[in-house]
């Protein structure tokens, strides 16, 4: 390069060093050579964690953005790279984390021709992403990207998709790359609105506290968790999003989500006022849109939100409010509000502490008694990750989470997801530990990763819950075509041989007794470890697991 003069890649990589960026996540492509190029010098500094799809890198930054409220960024190439990756950006705009997607393209000078992997990204990813561009022009890089991160952290956070032809990553430019972060502040409440909030909430009879999205800093959930607390109020999560409040004082009420129980349902129903904060009124918090009438709620509604596009996207608030709910949720802190609500809150709390009494299940693994042991043994910070599929009502619903651990799961019910964002877990936060939940079809949709994870050094605990079905598709067909299987039955690998051919320490767990000690020696490896459980369809069939699926939606304990 000439003397002042960088190129595209060069601008690209250390303009995000400069806005904070210290992990990336791609599969590699001639397409952005020249950004590779330029990472071979952030070693250290802003790092590359080498994917084996792109579906699995764009859930690692998905799940890296949720997890640390920062962008997860992604490289992928053009055309097959970019469509793999398209899951993860429409799951990052459905959890509302901030997410960087660089797609190579195809030189500027063959765009129109449909040249080789050639991809109308604006086009396609238009209403899946937050914003789309494509910088033609080297010297508008830092413009862009400082716009690209803004765009991702501001308001509802979400997915940013920037394409990046070949010949401008290569061209060179003086411009110089940022020099610096981005402080994105959050929209806040006036003290008029806080007290018309105190002053509605002390009319209720049966008051509920909704809370939800992303974006929540350690600030805000202590802070809302105080107010609840002085106020004895009752607190419901919205789906997936239960680890946004301290699941074992007595304020916390249970989740909104699938499987949503009979109790729960009541709870929203019957409550005449709710205090909804952060929250977009998604299908499954809303029982498909039932638990509220549209438009026009019969329960009074105070919507808070850190984007005033989603206010009165699908209900009427009485009270609209735009703000972050670290903002919202610091100017509550001071206030209590009372009133003859403590009886209410009180069989809310009981309804959600029956739940987790459960008889023994049919099962050579039972997983109410693994789930039980994990509650108890697992530390205070740890992290737990899954994908999609009925095996999701054990870290959903019957593992309570402390203050300071976390949940990472897709809002869009992506299967797949678990593995690659508890590898991103790792990657972020190495020292806490890691358990991620997958069933038999979940884990093979990204397992390859299990080489990512070996290559970073970042292996968590994976728990293959293995019936040797696609288990809620199953249901669903055994509900509405019984007695005519088709297409939902798996012939499973030796998963024990996969996960050890890549270095992880590996077991087959064949029965709740065996449980325990296994686990102790996935706590104690130096290389992560996959316990497969046998939950195996011969002993627990898939018309029990129908049964037993039916009966949790209902409210009753298996």
């Amino acid at each position: 390069m000439r003397d002042g003069q960088r190129n595209g890649g060069k601008i690209l990589v250390e303009s995000l060093q400069a806005l904070g960026a210290r992990h990336s996540f791609g599969v590699p492509g001639e397409s952005y050579l020249a950004v590779l190029d330029a990472l071979y010098d952030t070693k250290g500094a802003l790092d590359f964690t080498l994917c084996r799809n792109e579906g699995g890198a764009g859930f690692m930054a998905a799940a890296y953005g949720k997890l640390t409220g920062t962008p997860g960024i992604c490289f992928v190439t053009r055309g097959p790279g970019a469509m793999n990756a398209s899951i993860a950006v429409h799951t990052a705009m459905q959890d509302s984390v901030p997410m960087l997607l660089f797609v190579g393209q195809v030189g500027t000078d063959m765009k129109g021709r449909e040249a080789f992997q050639e991809v109308d990204y604006c086009a396609v990813f238009g209403t899946m992403a937050k914003w789309v561009v494509e910088i033609e022009d080297v010297d508008r890089l830092p413009e862009f990207i400082s716009r690209a991160w803004t765009t991702a952290m501001s308001g509802r956070p979400g997915p940013v998709v920037v394409a990046l032809p070949e010949d401008m990553l290569t061209a060179e430019s003086s411009v110089e790359p940022l020099t610096g972060p981005v402080t994105t502040c959050e929209a806040g409440p006036s003290d008029a609105t806080v007290q018309a909030v105190l002053a509605e909430i002390k009319t209720a009879e049966r008051p509920l506290v909704l809370i939800g999205g992303s974006g929540w800093s350690v600030q805000g959930r202590e802070a809302v968790q105080q107010f609840a607390e002085r106020s004895n109020l009752p607190v419901l999560a919205a789906f997936r999003f239960q680890d946004l409040y301290d699941n074992n004082v007595p304020t916390y009420v249970g989740d909104a989500g699938v499987g949503m129980t009979a109790k729960t349902k009541e709870l929203v129903r019957q409550a005449d006022v709710i205090l909804a904060i952060n929250i977009r009124f998604g299908e499954m918090t809303t029982d498909g849109f039932t638990l509220l009438n549209v438009p026009s709620p019969d329960q009074k509604l105070i919507h808070v939100h850190s984007s005033d596009r989603e206010l009165g996207k699908v209900y009427r608030p009485d009270i609209a409010i735009h703000s972050g709910p670290n903002a919202f949720c610091a100017a509550l802190k001071p206030h209590q509000v009372d009133g003859n609500w403590g009886g209410w809150r009180g069989d809310a709390r009981a309804a959600y502490e029956a739940g987790f009494s459960l008889p023994d299940l049919d099962s050579p693994v039972d997983m109410g008694k693994v789930t039980a042991f994990l509650r108890d043994r697992l530390p205070g910070d740890a992290i737990l990750t899954n994908g999609a599929g009925n095996f999701t009502v054990w870290p959903n619903k019957f593992f309570k989470f402390g203050a300071d651990q976390r949940l990472l799961a897709p809002q869009s019910g992506a299967m797949g997801y678990g593995v690659p964002a508890a590898i991103a877990a790792k990657v972020a936060q190495p020292e806490r530990t890691v358990v991620c939940f997958a069933g038999d079809g979940d884990f093979q949709m990204n397992c390859q990763e299990l080489g990512t994870a070996m290559q970073a050094g970042a292996m968590p605990i994976i728990l293959i819950l293995n019936n040797g079905i696609y288990g809620t598709i199953r249901m669903h067909q055994e509900r509405n075509y019984p007695d005519r299987i088709s297409g939902t039955s798996l012939e499973n690998p030796n998963f024990v041989d996969l996960a050890r051919s890549y270095g992880f320490h590996a077991e087959r767990v064949e029965k709740t007794d065996d449980f325990e000690a296994a686990f102790e020696r996935a706590m104690a490896s130096k290389c992560g470890a996959v316990l497969e459980l046998n939950i195996s369809a011969e002993a627990l069939t898939p018309r029990q697991t129908l049964t037993q699926m039916r009966m949790i939606a209902k409210g009753d304990t298996l």
